[in-house]
This record gives C-alpha cells, sequence and structure tokens, in this order.
C-alpha cells in the first residue's frame, strides 16, 4: 500500500551551507496518521533572518543529535521507495536540504506549489500561508490539529505540514474537477514535472506586462534573456521559448 509523507523542514538559513534543523512530516495511508516532528543540533550557525522567520534559537538544539542520527530521519529513509508520494509545497528546497543529510528521495514527488500554480494560475499568490487564509484552512486547522496533538504555529515544520494535508485535499477536489478522467494523485505528480507556462513578468523593466505583449514589441528582449540570463528559471525559459515559438 502507497504511504504519502507530507513534509517540511525549518534550516539555519537558505544557502549553500546551511542546514536542517527540524524535520516535520505526517505519514497519511494507514488506518492511522503516524506524525514525526524532531529537533536537530547542527554545527552551523542560525541566521537571524532564519530565527525572525521560524523561532527557532540554539538552546532549543541543544542535547538533540543530529539529523542522521535522528528517529525521524531514519524512519524516512525506511518509507523512501518508489512506491510512496513525497509531498512538499516548494520542493526543490527541502529535497536540496535533505541531500545535504545523504537523503536521495526514490519516492514520487508531489510539490503542491508547482501544482496550485497550473491549477489556480491566477492566484495573486501561491505560498502555503496565502492559501491558509484564502481556502479558509486556518478555520480548520485547530480540529485537525487536536486530533493529531499538534501545536500550529506558522513557519513551524510540523504547523505547516498540518496546513500542507488541509491544502492538498483542496488542490485534489481541484485536479480531479479539471481533469475528472484521471487518478488525481498521480496527476499532481505529473504536474510536478510538467514546465509551468508564465504568463507574464513580475520582474525587471516590463514587470507586469503578458509575454505575448513583450514578443510583440521587445522580442529581441526575450531572446537576450534565453542567452544572456545563466540563472534564468526553467518555467520562464520555457515559456520564452514557447510564446517565440521556438
Amino acid at each position: 500500500m502507497a504511504r504519502y509523507i507530507i513534509l517540511d523542514t525549518e534550516t539555519t538559513g537558505t544557502g549553500d551551507l546551511d542546514r536542517i534543523i527540524q524535520l516535520g512530516y505526517m505519514v497519511l495511508g494507514a488506518k492511522e496518521v503516524e506524525v514525526q516532528n524532531e529537533f536537530f543540533s547542527c554545527d552551523v550557525p542560525i541566521s537571524f533572518g532564519a530565527m525572525e522567520v521560524h523561532g527557532i534559537t540554539p538552546d532549543m538544539l541543544e542535547g538533540k543529535s543530529t539529523c542522521k542520527e535522528s528517529k525521524s530521519y531514519k524512519r524516512l529513509q525506511e518509507l523512501n521507495t518508489n512506491d510512496n508520494y513525497l509531498i512538499i509545497h516548494n520542493a526543490p528546497f527541502d529535497i536540496g536540504m535533505l541531500e545535504k543529510e545523504g537523503f536521495k528521495t526514490q519516492m514520487k514527488v508531489i510539490d503542491t506549489l508547482r501544482v496550485a500554480k497550473h491549477i489556480l494560475p491566477d492566484e495573486e499568490a501561491h505560498r502555503l500561508q496565502y492559501f491558509r487564509y484564502k481556502m479558509g484552512i486556518y478555520k480548520e486547522e485547530q480540529k485537525e490539529a487536536d486530533a493529531l496533538g499538534i501545536t500550529i504555529k506558522a513557519h513551524d515544520a510540523i504547523g505547516d505540514v498540518l496546513v500542507l494535508k488541509l491544502l492538498l485535499s483542496r488542490l485534489k477536489e481541484a485536479v480531479m474537477k479539471q481533469f475528472p478522467s484521471q487518478n488525481p494523485v498521480d496527476k499532481m505528480a505529473d504536474l510536478t514535472a510538467t514546465p509551468i507556462l508564465v504568463k507574464s513578468f513580475n520582474f525587471g523593466k516590463y514587470k507586469g506586462k503578458t509575454l505575448q505583449e513583450v514578443a510583440a514589441i521587445d522580442a529581441a528582449y526575450l531572446r537576450w534573456m534565453l542567452s544572456g540570463m545563466e540563472n534564468l528559471d526553467s518555467d520562464m525559459r520555457y515559456s520564452i521559448n514557447t510564446v517565440l515559438g521556438i
């Protein structure tokens, strides 16, 4: 039977050297929901910017095991088979952090951020906390938290996992409406791997204009982006190629 692992991490920061200091996840698919939530010690100091976001301070990590030595990490390794699904909001970040701990996912990945961008392209934002309020998830989460013994706290790994569990149900319903003949879980995994067609610029001199408009008035700029911007987002690259007919 497939297991569905809804996961989030909190870290010392977002740089190349930063590491995981909290791992939270739920395992769905059996009769009871399994909850894992641990804090870890780490040689990398927590940045003040990270503390501002998640509120984890060095004293909270004193005496804790490292991530790789922890019960939750070892359990995640046990679950790491291609029969299971790993569900994360903005999966590349958390998977990248797990890879620093030696974790190489064998699970099928569902990135709810990418799914939301495909299914709900006209939303003004696709952040987890945005959907928490926009979809009224905050009205339901306390009941869910009480049932699972979870304390709700924004930007806390297990707190965000609870919100993500409720968001996943909403996205599943939306996928079923748009793709009624397809298995919604498999479709979400497929959408995760499918390029997103970006409609408009949210940065630069053409901020607010659609790619189609810019292609009509300044196609050379789009071609320059393709050749001159080494760190160009893969979805934007795909979208520019599409509007230019490349």
